[in-house]
């Protein structure tokens, strides 16, 4: 078993079906060397979303993987994502513009929220898919009008779930987090690893670090 799974490892490349900075820089941080495939999947299909937080980002990281499957040939890895953040039972995508991201910061000052990340990953070769969605509970820091107009004029929030990163210039108002960090910035490295796991091939399979024996 182990000589066949290293044999189909070789010539395995890694597709990020997402034009998110931020993913790429999370595989590029652990050594993953993902090619970046933008899908043009209609994130704001009234069909999509019209579904609760959770079913529509699994359904669009779907949607995006298998967009991409057709486009890239056999002995690939594809990772589609999509991210939303949960408040009130609302799904808060991407605010677009400064009124709507002061809107949601005054929103969530001192309250928090669901960040869920679907994700669908699959493996062409064996023509196997996995998808799943990480969540994270968010937790954030009162803030004054004045760091809300400074955050904004960042223009950061206007383009990511939610209004906010992890990583980013909002990074000092979030007091807390509970699940996984990686999940929150806009891919988690644990669920993709267990998928990895779960396809029969070893972490290092995808990595510039392997070592091959």
């Amino acid at each position: 078993m182990s000589e066949n799974i290293q044999s189909t490892t070789e010539i395995r490349g890694v597709v990020l079906a997402s034009a998110s900075p931020s993913r790429k820089s999370l595989l590029d941080g652990c050594g993953i060397d993902a090619q970046v495939i933008i899908s043009g999947v209609d994130e704001e299909d009234p069909t999509l979303t019209s579904l609760a937080p959770k079913e529509m980002v699994i359904a669009l990281a779907i949607l995006k993987a298998h967009t991409i499957s057709k486009m890239v040939g056999a002995s690939h890895l594809i990772i589609g994502c999509d991210s939303t953040f949960e408040f009130n039972g609302q799904s808060l995508g991407k605010p677009l513009t400064p009124e709507v991201a002061k809107l949601r910061c005054r929103e969530l000052s001192g309250n928090y929220g669901y960040l869920h990340t679907g994700h669908c990953i699959i493996d062409t070769k064996q023509g196997i898919e996995i998808s799943d969605v990480s969540t994270a509970k968010v937790y954030f820091a009162e803030m004054t009008d004045s760091e809300i107009e400074n955050y904004v004029a960042t223009g950061e929030p206007l383009n990511v779930a939610g209004g906010f990163t992890l990583d980013g210039a909002s990074a000092p108002f979030i007091s807390r987090i509970e699940g996984d960090p990686s999940g929150i910035i806009g891919l988690s490295l644990p669920l993709l690893r267990r998928a990895v796991l779960s396809l029969g091939l070893p972490w290092s399979s995808i990595t510039k670090s392997a070592v091959r024996a």
